[in-house]
């Protein structure tokens, strides 16, 4: 069974898997004060303003056609929807919540982050709303709950690992998907002897930094040191440095592109999702969005049949339940002043039509309700999905799991890392002056 770790909240699932999500994804916007709808009147008109990081289609038209339908079956409802790019979009979100008058809906990741947002008083208590149906998600809904309350919902769930080029691992002579620190390295070594750039890293955007030291960081330290930090906030188990220098051994190798610091994540061609897509890099540590963020990126419509995915490897001697994996999810909460029609719009995309609609499009990728999973036709998602199904623990991303500022500190920390400032004590130095300080 799968259990997610995430704070303020219990482990969320997956078929039998329990995944604690923490991420944080696209949003929607709330009503004003003298909007129509805020009074709580469920027949009352409302525009609710939605935001959301469907930037690009598939997902951009997907969703707009999602709140098209959802009008037209409820003419009492409109929407005003918002698409901005990913990393835009969290810090629009950011903001929105410290002025009087956020988005009626918007993107969520949940966890730590999800509550340190209830703080402002801006997110809709939706625990009532939500009870007669938030079961059919499993355990996952609490990862957009804090303290026992429904403060979100999600529509997708994530698992990181490797999307890799099966034809640039065959120029190089490599057999079968790494299993190990050794093979990896030994990977990274045969690509480079071929010319090709072994692994793509969108430094530019912090954050696929810290998926490398969290991996390493859930390799090196017990499951129950892992779950202890997160809950007490306190990191001083020798693990947590040992992970650092598992990654600076690594980064040693100089296993990425050039210029890997300059790179986008997901943006244009040139980022480290579209070096992939197009041949250009081997691999990619990623979430299971990654395939349909490449569709935009590249002209090679067969570029899925290219792909080949595997979990990261096992590090020796590291205490770490083997098998457990690092994830999340995406969702969507409700501002206050949304009313009682938010709510119903996030059961309607929590629905098996919608979900199984989502997957079929290519807007997400694993679905949050369960009904959907069959959806999944593409033959490197189902292992994915699989992998997931059966991995023992799936620990949130840290920066989501923890609070906002404790979160974003570790991602800084890292990101500094990677550019060569600091140390790997430096990193959980990072973390606990934040934590001192929050």
């Amino acid at each position: 069974m799968i259990t997610l770790n995430v704070r303020l909240s219990t482990p969320r699932r997956l078929a039998t898997i329990a995944i604690a999500l923490a991420m944080a994804v696209p949003s929607l916007t709330a009503c004003g004060d003298d909007e129509p709808g805020s009074s709580g009147d469920p027949n009352a008109a409302t525009t609710l303003t939605w935001w959301h990081n469907g930037a690009q289609d598939p997902g951009k038209g997907v969703w707009q056609s999602i709140a098209d339908q959802y009008h037209a079956d409820h003419p009492n409802v409109s929407f005003k929807v918002e698409p901005a790019q990913n990393e835009a979009l969290k810090t629009k979100i950011s903001v929105a919540l410290q002025s009087p008058n956020p988005p009626s809906i918007f993107q969520q990741w949940g966890g730590g982050a999800l509550a340190t947002q209830v703080q402002s008083g801006k997110i809709l208590d939706i625990t009532d709303a939500t009870s007669s149906w938030i079961k059919e998600l499993g355990a996952g809904a609490t990862g957009w709950a804090v303290e026992g309350k429904q403060y979100g919902v999600p529509f997708g769930l994530h698992v990181v690992g490797f999307w890799y080029r099966t034809d640039l691992f065959q120029q190089a002579g490599i057999t079968a998907p790494p299993t190990t620190m050794e093979e990896l390295n030994a990977a990274v070594t045969k690509l480079k002897a071929k010319n090709i750039a072994p692994i793509a890293l969108g430094g530019k955007d912090k954050w696929p930094d810290a998926f490398w030291w969290s991996y390493f960081a859930i390799r090196e330290c017990s499951l129950d040191t892992v779950k202890n930090t997160v809950k007490n906030l306190k990191m001083d188990d020798p693990c947590w440095v040992k992970a650092g220098e598992d990654l600076k051994a690594f980064l040693d190798t100089k296993p990425f592109q050039d210029a890997f610091l300059g790179t986008p994540a997901q943006q244009g061609a040139g980022s480290s999702a579209g070096l992939v897509a197009n041949g250009k890099a081997a691999m990619e540590l990623q979430g299971d969005w990654e395939l349909p963020t490449m569709i935009p990126l590249t002209e090679d419509k067969e570029y899925a049949k290219k792909l080949g995915w595997f979990a990261f490897p096992t590090v020796s001697g590291g205490k770490g339940t083997p098998g457990t994996a690092l994830g999340g999810g995406d969702g969507y909460s409700c501002a206050v002043k949304a009313g009682p029609a938010c709510a119903d719009f996030l059961k309607y995309l929590a629905s098996v039509p919608v979900q199984t609609k989502l997957v079929q499009t290519n807007t997400i990728s694993l679905p949050a309700n369960p009904g959907a999973i069959s959806a999944i036709q593409d033959p490197t998602l189902k292992t994915v999905q699989e992998y997931l199904n059966k991995a023992p623990y799936i620990q949130t991303y840290f920066d989501q799991a923890l609070p906002t500022s404790v979160g974003q500190a570790l991602n800084d920390a890292v990101a500094d890392f990677f550019a060569g400032k600091g140390s790997p004590q430096g990193i959980v130095d990072a973390f606990n002056k934040a934590v001192a300080n929050k």
